[in-house]
Order: structure tokens, then C-alpha cells, then sequence
């Protein structure tokens, strides 16, 4: 089994910045490919960025210029800064990964908890 476990939400002040990690955990052999995604309320979910295991990365036009997803291949963890937070920036922040499992090589898809991002003054 695979788990990935988000941290660093929380509530930031308009124009605050915060950075956000997921660690995967479990029988992994790579991370294929990662993205941050975001769920507003009554909004559809959508992505904020993604890396590649090759390092390649795409941002959302919403977030691009303020945001930056990186990686700590050691770890299993990727993070996403943000910067110059505004309210519209206010959803519950979600990793996914694709994965190779350790032994069968089998690819998997997995989706964290979700972590709540509150931008308000």
C-alpha cells in the first residue's frame, strides 16, 4: 500500500505565503509524475502543478508566477510554495501521485487527504 500524507495548510493573511508537503509512504520503486490539485467549495477541482519524475513541471494559469512545486526524491516528497496568497487561493489542496510499486512494478494512483488552505484577513 501506498499513503501520502499532506501538511502545511492552514490560515494565511492576504498576501502570505505558505508551503505545502506531501510524503508518500509504502512499497514505492518511483514517483512517475505529481500534482498539487484544489478544490474550492462549489468549484470544481483543479490543477495548481505538477512535476514530472523527469522534473518537468506545469502550473495552473491561476497560480503561475506565485507558485512552485519542487521535490526531495530522498524523501518521497514533494512540496508546493505559494506566494502572494489572495482569498480566491481558499480550497482544500490535494496531492496525487503516480506510482510504480516496489516488487510488481505495477502503477498506482493515489490521492492524499486533502489540506485546507484559508486565506482571510
Amino acid at each position: 500500500q501506498v499513503q501520502l500524507v499532506e501538511s502545511g495548510g492552514g490560515v494565511v493573511q492576504p498576501g502570505g505565503s505558505l508551503t505545502l508537503s506531501c510524503a508518500a509512504s509504502g512499497s514505492i520503486f518511483s514517483i512517475n509524475a505529481m500534482g498539487w490539485y484544489r478544490q474550492a467549495p462549489g468549484k470544481e477541482r483543479e490543477l495548481v502543478a505538477a512535476i514530472t519524475r523527469r522534473g518537468s513541471t506545469n502550473y495552473g494559469d491561476s497560480v503561475k508566477g506565485r507558485a512552485t512545486i519542487s521535490r526531495d526524491n530522498a524523501k518521497n516528497t514533494r512540496y508546493l510554495q505559494m506566494n502572494r496568497l489572495q482569498p480566491d487561493d481558499t480550497a482544500v489542496y490535494y496531492c496525487k501521485m503516480d506510482v510504480s510499486l516496489a516488487i510488481t512494478h505495477r502503477d498506482l494512483e493515489v490521492w492524499g487527504q486533502g489540506t485546507l488552505v484559508t486565506v482571510s484577513s
